[in-house]
């Protein structure tokens, strides 16, 4: 079994890398492989509306580094999904990753179904439940699994490390790694 993360942040392994690593850490402890995938690396275009991926299961453009992730994705059984709040929602590349990916997968119906995931965001103060509701909505749009914790899925912090503080977030990430490892073994 493997579980891809996909960090949203435009900042390469900061809260939101800390975050998803403590659901790894409960994934691994049952041999379930993860894969850290940074949307920091890429520079991933919005969406065009050319609805040219329609029936090819994949964006046409190429060039930026989607494809490659998204085929990752799909043929992952678990997907983690995690962002830090800006201006009050995800990203602007996590949106952009949203975006293309609903379009492919609207196009090609099926490519996410049955798929386990989980939505993390880093928090500062405030906007964590809209972030993670949108990309939980994305997830239930495509016939996920979307998977909960004991409380919802954010961790808060500012600076760099800073997540590690808040000891309830840790543990509700702690938890959602035992939830979505549960799920996993059940489905597969």
């Amino acid at each position: 079994m493997k579980v891809v993360g996909i960090n949203g942040s435009a900042r390469k392994d900061g809260n939101t890398a800390t975050i998803i690593g403590k659901v790894f850490n409960e994934l691994n402890k049952d041999g379930v492989e993860t894969e850290l995938i940074q949307l920091a690396d890429y520079e991933i275009q919005p969406c065009r509306g050319c609805f040219a991926c329609k029936d090819r299961g994949n964006c046409v453009f190429a060039n930026d580094g989607f494809a490659e992730i998204f085929n990752r994705m799909v043929e992952a059984d678990g997907i983690i999904l995690g962002s830090p709040v800006y201006s009050a929602d995800v990203s602007a590349k996590m949106k952009a990753f949203l975006e293309r990916s609903g379009a492919v997968v609207a196009t090609n119906p099926g490519l996410l179904r049955h798929k386990v995931g989980a939505s993390v965001a880093a928090v500062r103060r405030g906007g964590g439940m809209t972030t993670v509701d949108t990309m939980n909505h994305f997830m239930l749009n495509k016939e996920m699994i979307v998977v909960g914790s004991t409380y919802w899925n954010m961790v808060y912090g500012k600076t760099v490390g800073e997540v590690l503080n808040d000891e309830e977030g840790m543990a509700n990430m702690r938890n959602l790694g035992e939830n979505m490892r549960f799920i996993l073994k059940r489905i597969n």
